[in-house]
């Protein structure tokens, strides 16, 4: 889709100064259906940097026309309500600096995404300014009135945009983020040592889904409860749901975990609620991944099979930084999940909620409700399809051989390296990803894979042959990593970083050539929000 004149005005004015050196009017739109017209609507003509303060941080709506602020204060002292950069240039000039390198570079971390403009209205709001502990009706603080309303509001559109019904399905939206919403669900249904299983961190899995070594209990989740894994059939890249099977009927988990934080196949549902049953478990779905592609169904549906399911809000389904745990209404197993999880969320483990953040999931919710949305994550499956299969093109060895979803994970074990060296190269590069465990890996930071994912880039506008050439500049850039480590004075992942960055290291011209060809497509392509 190409960008109109409407877009370079946006980005033009939300980008500037910074960005002069690229592309000044990206030539692409941002992947979510925008037009030209509605780009128009949303243009506000070129803006400086404090009046777009003034919409993003203070709130207030952009004006051409500037207004002095009173001071604000009693006798004992006064001070002004300032933009941000008047206030404190500092913290505008870091912020600044990472609109620049979000914008330059190619973001390919699987658990980030570009959320929207609206978004960032809400949450930037003065809906922070409230302290609302409780649930709506029941607060323990007066003048909530509105709050209660956004909340209301927010849960309705959860169960909509899940295809929830609101007889069956109810859903807390307070969580602070993917692993409290996850210690909440525990703290519900489980007493301390209870058992539970999840797939193995090195195997894809989650930290708080109990993660724990011979010699240490990393996870909190691993300190309070006792965890039993499962795992990948390391020959084939996918979940090894026989041995998931027997494992249960012998360690007798009271909760199975399905879900991942690097696993690019979708999970056997029907399976894992099958075993859940036989051994008399609680079956909870982790979809902070894959969230976004649920609500679009063009992924396996965990809602259909799961008593619970959590889920993060800020990657695939592109809201703001925070969580969701849904709950069916009746009693599962003697337990009433909905007054469990209720009061392990407030005030089990939290206090009062961030309402701010509540008002950007339900403004994103609503957008995961449109037609745009669902042709989004369509894209995003194909993007995923389309870097897998250009990467296997090029020798290397995928996790599973492929990707179902928006993720994938290369081992690159086959080829001398890790993932840590090639991250650090490709950083230097402006490609952004991260070193991740591979099946049958020894250690967790020295991993011996990367990982991938197309969400964030979909939304800036990618489609299948950018990402064809995102996969030849990783490509290169791994081809620089291992020269990079045959030059290096020692095998040492520690020394390798220090070479890495003297001003001796033989590599730096190829790095900068590389990264110029990679933000010469990346500057084509608005960054949508900011």
């Amino acid at each position: 889709m190409q960008a109109s004149s409407g877009a370079a005005a946006v980005m033009g004015s939300l980008q500037q100064p910074v960005w002069v050196k690229g592309p000044a009017f990206p030539s692409k739109g941002f992947g979510l259906g925008v037009t030209q017209t509605q780009l128009k609507m949303n243009s506000v003509g070129p803006l400086k940097s404090s009046k777009l303060e003034g919409s993003l941080v203070t709130g207030r709506p952009p004006s051409s026309v500037s207004v002095a602020m009173p001071e604000i204060g009693g006798l004992q002292g006064s001070f002004s309500d300032n933009s941000l950069g008047d206030t404190d240039p500092e913290v505008q000039s870091i912020i600044a600096d990472e609109k620049e390198r979000q914008f330059r570079n190619l973001s390919l971390i699987a658990s980030e995404n570009f959320t929207s403009r609206a978004v960032m209205e809400a949450v930037g709001s003065c809906l922070t300014n409230k302290y609302s502990e409780g649930l709506p009706g029941k607060r323990y603080y007066g003048g909530n009135v509105n709050i209660d309303k956004m909340e209301i509001l927010c849960q309705e559109r959860a169960l909509r945009a899940f295809h929830l019904d609101g007889e069956k399905w109810g859903v807390n939206v307070q969580p602070l983020s993917g692993s409290p919403a996850n210690f909440e669900v525990y703290t519900a249904i489980l007493n301390p040592h209870d058992r539970i299983m999840g797939l193995d961190l090195p195997h894809g899995g989650h930290l708080s889904h109990g993660f724990m070594t011979p010699k240490r209990r990393v996870s909190g989740t691993s300190i309070y409860f006792e965890s039993m894994p499962y795992r990948l059939d390391e020959s084939t890249g996918l979940v090894d749901y026989d041995m998931l099977e027997k494992t249960a009927i012998l360690f007798r988990p009271k909760l199975i975990i399905a879900g991942a934080s690097a696993y690019p196949r979708d999970f056997d549902y029907p399976r894992m609620r099958k075993i859940a049953d036989s051994v008399g478990a609680f079956l909870m779905a982790d979809m902070a991944h894959i969230s976004g592609l649920v609500a679009a169904s063009v992924v396996a549906d965990p809602f259909e099979y799961c008593d619970i399911v959590t889920t993060t809000t800020h990657k695939s389904l592109r809201g703001p930084r925070g969580g969701m745990i849904f709950f069916k209404k009746d009693p599962v197993l003697g337990v009433d999940l909905e007054s469990a999880i209720n009061n392990a969320v407030f005030p089990g483990l939290q206090g009062g909620p961030h309402n701010h953040t509540i008002a950007g999931l339900a403004v994103s919710l609503k957008l995961a409700q449109s037609p745009e949305f669902k042709t989004y994550q369509k894209q995003v499956v194909a993007n995923s399809r389309a870097l897998a299969d250009r990467l296997i093109s090029l020798g290397y060895k995928l996790v599973s051989g492929g990707s179902d979803n928006h993720l994938v994970l290369v081992d690159l074990r086959p080829l001398g390296i890790d993932g840590a060296r090639v991250e650090k190269i490709l950083d230097l590069a402006s490609i952004t990803l991260n070193k991740n465990s591979v099946p049958g890996d020894k250690s967790a930071l020295v991993p011996g894979g990367i990982r991938m994912g197309a969400p964030a880039m979909t939304t800036r506008g990618f489609t299948e042959n950018d990402f064809e050439s995102a996969a030849d500049f990783i490509h290169e850039g791994v081809q620089i990593a291992l020269a990079a480590k045959k030059a290096a004075p020692s095998s040492k992942v520690q020394d390798f970083m220090k070479f890495v960055e003297s001003p001796d290291f033989p590599f730096t011209q190829r790095i900068s050539e590389l990264q110029g060809r990679v933000e010469a497509l990346t500057t084509k392509f608005p960054l949508p929000g900011v």
